[in-house]
């Protein structure tokens, strides 16, 4: 598995003998897991997407201003735990980010896309709760 870590960006590849969860970056030796979604902006999108290898990432589009937004955050942190080494979770702020939403699509936030290998593999667009997420995420997966 590779990971970017979420302090410093690094791309970090995880030994499969060890707990990925408890992993440490290699060069600023923070958590690479943290069971936090990580805000991105365009470049930190691509990075994650780029080269995140062996685990899937899952964005969450949203915007300030939008009530379901606000209301699915603390669900979509939980969800991070539950779902964290084998999906990486990030948020992108549509209102302050719009170029990267509109490039992938995004018409209705809060949206989330799920990816694999840099591909889109699942989309869906409205509130949900963590344990939606969960098993939203669990099965597109597979």
């Amino acid at each position: 598995m590779q990971i970017v870590c979420p302090s410093c960006g690094a791309a970090n590849r995880l030994p499969e003998d060890r707990d990925p969860a408890a992993a440490k970056c290699g060069r600023c030796k923070n958590a690479v897991f943290t069971a936090m979604p990580i805000e991105v902006d365009a470049a930190g999108l691509d990075r994650h997407r780029r080269l995140t290898k062996g685990a899937a990432v899952l964005l969450d589009v949203w915007a300030p201003w939008c009530g379901p937004c606000r209301a699915m955050a603390p669900n979509y942190a939980a969800a991070a735990g539950k779902l964290e080494p084998g999906v990486r979770l990030l948020k992108l702020n549509s209102e302050a980010h719009p170029a990267p939403a509109s490039a992938l699509g995004v018409s209705g936030i809060p949206a989330l896309i799920l990816f694999r290998d840099n591909a889109v593999v699942a989309r869906s667009a409205g509130l949900m709760s963590a344990p939606q997420i969960v098993d939203w995420t669990r099965r597109a997966l597979g």
